[in-house]
């Protein structure tokens, strides 16, 4: 498989010009199947970059949204693929007890907030809860669990051969207990001896004391996550958008510092990783 990361910021990166390198687009990263199969993860600012990158082939897109948060659906609109007449298109999110996907989405994907409605798109669109127990996409065998943070959310697990991915960019585990019982951990059934783990890593733990309950994690809440789990590589995403180069340098530097065995990436648009 082949991750591509779009979009690596909590929110529209606010920090100034120095922004370069981690880039200011908000949570969007697609994985590759060998054969072609695409697989996006969020729906941030991020996905217009996808869209553009994907807008010339033919293969269907499925797209797996953590949650509705804003910063994580931004791109839809901006999506050229679900303007291609007959492309087709799924979208999957996390079930609720009130209303239907669609009916969440279209509070965005319709006037005032956006001029074109959900229904007037002319590709073919389909909406899905994640569902409960892993299922199959073109290959792929998909896990969705819920994790901790404000709101209906979850991550995923990806699969494909012998490659696994784990994906949880807004994850605040601290909440649900002291890190130190892997099999009470949340998350850990879909982090559990993944080669790479996308995970929240907003703060330092300086600033994480200020920000107990906002549903995001410490460095060292997630490199907890990653040594609880087993993960080879941690990938840190979901940057503070007031933080430029320079301190996400430092977080990723003190992260590896603070592992007991395997690596630390600090998520950057454009980074290409194969697994």
């Amino acid at each position: 498989m082949k991750i591509t990361i779009w979009g690596s910021r909590g929110s529209l990166a606010s920090a100034g010009p120095e922004t370069i390198r981690y880039g200011g687009n908000t949570a969007c990263v697609q994985v590759d199947g060998p054969d072609g199969q695409v697989l996006v993860l969020d729906a941030g600012t991020g996905m217009r970059r996808a869209g553009a990158a994907l807008v010339d082939g033919n293969q269907p897109i499925h797209v797996l949204l953590t949650h509705l948060h804003m910063d994580h659906i931004q791109g839809l609109g901006f999506f050229r693929p679900l303007f291609q007449p007959e492309r087709e298109i799924h979208i999957w999110g996390p079930p609720s007890t009130t209303q239907d996907l669609r009916a969440r989405l279209t509070r965005y994907l319709s006037p005032p907030l956006f001029p074109v409605r959900i229904r007037d798109l002319p590709c073919r669109l389909e909406l899905h809860d994640a569902k409960p127990e892993p299922w199959a996409i073109d290959g792929f065998t998909i896990t969705s669990a819920g994790v901790i943070h404000p709101g209906p959310t979850v991550g995923y697990r990806i699969e494909r051969d012998s490659a696994r991915i784990a994906y949880m960019p807004d994850h605040e585990p601290s909440l649900g207990g002291a890190l130190t019982t892997a099999e009470w951990l949340s998350g850990f059934v879909l982090a559990r001896d993944v080669d790479v783990l996308l995970h929240d890593g907003q703060y330092s733990d300086d600033e994480y004391v200020r920000r107990v309950g906002w549903g995001h994690s410490s460095i060292s809440h997630a490199v907890r996550v990653a040594d609880l789990s087993a993960a080879t590589d941690l990938v840190l995403i979901h940057h503070d958008p007031d933080h430029s180069d320079e301190p996400i340098d430092d977080l990723v530097e003190t992260a590896a510092s603070m592992r007991g065995g395997g690596s630390v990436h600090g998520a950057r648009e454009g980074m290409v990783l194969e697994v």
